[in-house]
């Protein structure tokens, strides 16, 4: 499916331009625990997967830069000395977003034009959004030789996102994207933004994702919400973040917060350590500690922050009902997207089967299965 993308983008190039463009592959991810606690300067436990965008990318001397989406079938053109946020919600301000902050570091890029297209499935929390910006940015710092590290082109990402998409995210989905590692997960420090790989061998148990196939409207204002209720508790505290936090810490100011606020906090200063446990289950091999560190993790997501929805609960609890299924849980930002489940590779189809019927009977929709295989981060494709 990857060479095809990219043969795909590199022939439609070649066919509108006349020319050989720069090809990139950067891939989607997938987090195996540790989901909101990115922006309190937490660990997480992405990694990179084999879905994701691929560029094509060359310098263009029409005197206009360009960007097509072939997904979208939608094709926009602009002035680089008069970039500004398009509509709300629009695919352009990812590409326009990365732009604008390369020139804020007071880079010079020329004019360019870029086709791309992604099999990350739309609205799975697999982070489609910082693949696309890190395959800009990683494509111009190439084309114009902008002399960018890794580590600048991810703060690039995330500021687009920031400033042009409006969504305050963390670093987790541009750092794993960028540094993923074939067939490893990667504990990040969000606030040291240094991680350590963790290479996964499940041995007869796999991962495999279910989408919901449902995206409920909240997303982007209540994860906003959640960032400034967890930014004022840790202010509270006299903390830089709730990372620093402890559970007597929080108790100690139980009283000056609403119930709500306490239990989102709470679930960040539980999930944080749970992330770090899993690391070290997984370095131990024992994926039945691994398991329930995955289901005490959704229990955190739905009944403390708040951000599951009736769909991901069902699956999680069809999960449950399964011993073949060590442990489920939401993944990304919540209110629809991805179940991850780890579970017995020779169960995986009975499971599939048991878990779309069971889907489709209660909520009159399907649901959709993917397995997938731990990649390399963003890179030129010769």
């Amino acid at each position: 499916m990857k060479a095809q993308l990219i043969n795909d983008v590199k022939n439609r190039y070649v066919e509108a331009y006349g020319v050989e463009p720069l090809l990139i592959f950067s891939p989607g991810r997938i987090n195996i625990i540790g989901e909101h606690t990115d922006y309190n300067d937490g660990f997480v436990f992405p990694a990179a997967v084999d879905k994701g965008i691929a560029a094509a990318i060359q310098k263009s001397d029409s005197g206009l830069s360009s960007a097509h989406a072939l997904d979208m079938d939608s094709r926009i053109e602009f002035q680089l000395d008069k970039l500004k946020p398009r509509a709300e919600g629009s695919w352009e301000n990812y590409v326009l977003g990365v732009v604008a902050e390369i020139q804020n570091r007071n880079k010079v890029v020329g004019d360019f034009n870029i086709i791309f297209r992604g099999d990350i499935p739309s609205g799975a929390g697999m982070s489609s959004s910082a693949a696309l910006e890190n395959s800009v940015v990683f494509g111009l710092n190439e084309l114009f030789d902008l002399g960018l590290s890794k580590q600048d082109m991810i703060l690039i990402s995330q500021k687009a996102e920031h400033n042009y998409v409006g969504v305050k995210c963390g670093i987790m989905d541009q750092y794993a994207s960028m540094f993923g590692k074939k067939n490893h997960a990667l504990l990040l420090d969000c606030r040291t933004v240094k991680s350590k790989p963790y290479e996964i061998d499940f041995k007869d148990h796999q991962l495999m994702l279910i989408n919901t196939n449902v995206k409920h409207s909240l997303s982007d204002s209540a994860y906003n919400d959640r960032r400034s209720a967890c930014e004022s508790i840790a202010e509270l505290l006299g903390v830089k973040a709730l990372r620093d936090a402890t559970l007597i810490d929080l108790e100690g100011v139980r009283a000056e917060v609403t119930p709500e606020n306490y239990q989102k906090a709470l679930y960040v200063i539980q999930e944080n350590n749970r992330a770090v446990m899993a690391s070290k289950a997984i370095e131990d091999g024992d994926l039945v500690a691994l398991g329930k560190l995955i289901y005490g993790s959704h229990d955190g997501l739905s009944k403390q922050y708040k951000v599951s929805c009736e769909e991901l609960d069902f699956l999680v609890e069809q999960a449950k009902m399964n011993n073949q299924v060590l442990g489920a849980r939401m993944m990304g930002g919540g209110f629809g997207g991805c179940t991850i489940n780890l579970i017995e590779k020779s169960a995986t189809e009975a499971f599939a089967d048991t878990v779309s019927q069971a889907y489709q009977k209660a909520f009159g929709k399907a649901c959709s299965i993917y397995f997938i295989e731990l990649s390399d981060g963003t890179h030129i494709v010769h």
